[in-house]
């Protein structure tokens, strides 16, 4: 169903790949945008029990491109440094697929909250109340991973 990865030599385990997304800071959600361009879009995430979530307005072109396709994949570069004297660049970085899919009620308010836990850990009690107050105003996606493939150049 999914392609080998060609630098087998690059390849990074299972697991390993799941620690990437743990030590994310951000991630790029890609899908079929208009038109069938490909899209992707920056964002924060939050990674629980083999899926990732996030967040998105009530209205818009991520909600849209996922609406007509729920096919996405999702990239995290965890560390990049160019190597100039050596013609090539020191980087660690997974890649996830899965389909996105909008989540509501106990299970939107986790992924909420543990995305207030991963970007601001030391304003908890504020968070909760942050999202009790907008929790209304957005959509809440997970992606289950189908696949995830992990490389780096060490």
């Amino acid at each position: 169903m999914f392609r080998q990865m060609r630098r087998k030599d690059r390849q990074l385990g299972k697991e390993e790949a799941m620690e990437l997304l743990q030590q994310g800071v951000y991630g790029v959600l890609s899908m079929v945008g208009e038109n069938g361009y490909g899209y992707g879009v920056p964002l924060n995430y939050a990674y629980r029990d083999n899926a990732i979530y996030f967040h998105c307005a009530k209205a818009g072109f991520k909600l849209d491109s996922m609406s007509r396709n729920e096919k996405v994949s999702f990239c995290v570069v965890t560390e990049a440094t160019v190597l100039a004297k050596t013609f090539t660049t020191k980087y660690a970085s997974c890649i996830a697929f899965g389909r996105a899919k909008e989540v509501t009620g106990e299970e939107k308010a986790m992924a909420l909250f543990a995305l207030i836990e991963k970007y601001s850990p030391e304003f908890l009690e504020e968070g909760k109340e942050y999202i009790g107050k907008a929790a209304d105003a957005t959509h809440v996606f997970k992606m289950e991973i189908e696949e995830i493939t992990g490389k780096s150049n060490h």
